[in-house]
């Protein structure tokens, strides 16, 4: 129970960090967050993720954790799509940033300390990084693309209306036009797609796994710098979210459904699924059980909100969902560090 409280102690300080910071320096709050927001996506997030994964035994994760966290998330995520989409009728970017969130844990820093001192092992989270970084987020990232592809279609198609002229022989050159730029969008989605898979915290992670699979050691002068670069992702990525919640009222009336949806899948439904899945299809039970249903357990990631704002898309629930996430996640992780543990 040590770790679950180091964990979450550790996230917390942080967060208040850049909240404190924000509120002290309101002026310089914004180019903080404008400078901190790339540095973390493209540089130090994928320093992190090269260290985690090349350290991983991987014949202990593959075999049963990282099914079990993919097929938890992917029925998750379906869930929320299906409401938020289905039922309340959302657009198509806040629902796949929404299910991204209420599936999405925080397994890169709190994660890591509440495996090693709760179960005693790295491979519940190894595993949970693994499906994340390599499947679960190239999916979504996708998706968010393809979103952010078709606003930005939609934007232009009206800016042409609006200045379209009336003329029956401009009209037929427009509609040449528009095949043109038809097959040009095509063109230009494929590229953001192939951008976005091969963003930098997905490579990041397939070359970790190359040098854990083929015993890779980098030299002293490559590894330390990564190493350092690896060790300040967390809390700069911690600082980022706190600077974000200055000013912010959580619960705001526009996304409160979305909000109360993604909390719920999040900090009850996801664990829960969780347990399921790991007693019932892969037969688990005692201190490996624990471990999965932890990881479930796990509040949103802030790497969701840094998603979802390099795409420009809704971003308010999802800081919600991360911050409700954040402070239903501990009373749930004891609960089930008591039932389990």
């Amino acid at each position: 129970m040590g770790g679950v409280l180091l964990g979450f102690a550790i996230v917390l300080v942080l967060v208040a960090v850049g909240f404190v910071a924000g509120w002290l320096l309101p002026g310089e709050a914004h180019a903080m967050q404008r400078g901190i927001s790339p540095l973390v996506y493209y540089i130090t997030n994928p320093a992190l993720m090269f260290l985690l994964m090349s350290d991983a035994d991987l014949g202990a994760v593959l075999r049963t954790y990282t099914p079990i966290a993919l097929i938890t998330a992917a029925a998750t995520g379906l869930l929320y799509a299906a409401v938020a989409g289905g039922l309340l009728r959302r657009p198509a970017g806040p629902v796949a940033a929404g299910a991204m969130a209420s599936s999405y844990v925080n397994a890169g820093n709190i994660g890591v300390p509440i495996a090693l001192y709760a179960v005693g092992s790295a491979a519940p989270v190894v595993s949970v990084l693994i499906a994340q970084l390599l499947v679960i987020a190239p999916v979504y990232l996708a998706v968010f693309a393809w979103c952010r592809h078709r606003a930005d279609r939609a934007a232009d198609r009206a800016g042409g209306a609006g200045g379209a002229g009336g003329a029956g022989g401009a009209g037929r050159a427009g509609g040449a036009g528009g095949a043109g730029e038809a097959t040009g969008g095509n063109r230009g989605l494929g590229a953001t797609l192939g951008r976005s898979l091969a963003n930098p915290v997905t490579v990041a992670t397939a070359l970790g796994l190359l040098a854990a699979t083929f015993s890779v050691d980098l030299p002293a002068v490559l590894a330390q710098p990564v190493e350092m670069l690896g060790n300040a992702s967390v809390p700069l990525l911690l600082l980022l979210f706190g600077l974000s919640l200055r000013g912010q009222r959580p619960m705001g009336r526009q996304a409160r459904a979305e909000v109360v949806l993604g909390t719920a899948l999040k900090a009850l439904v996801m664990p829960a699924l969780a347990w399921a899945v790991g007693r019932f299809l892969f037969g688990l039970d005692g201190i490996e059980l624990l471990g999965v249903v932890l990881m479930a357990a796990l509040p949103t990631a802030q790497n969701v909100f840094l998603f979802a704002g390099h795409f420009r898309l809704a971003t308010t629930s999802v800081r919600d969902v991360t911050l409700l996430s954040m402070v239903l996640a501990l009373p749930v992780s004891l609960l089930v560090t008591v039932l389990l543990g």
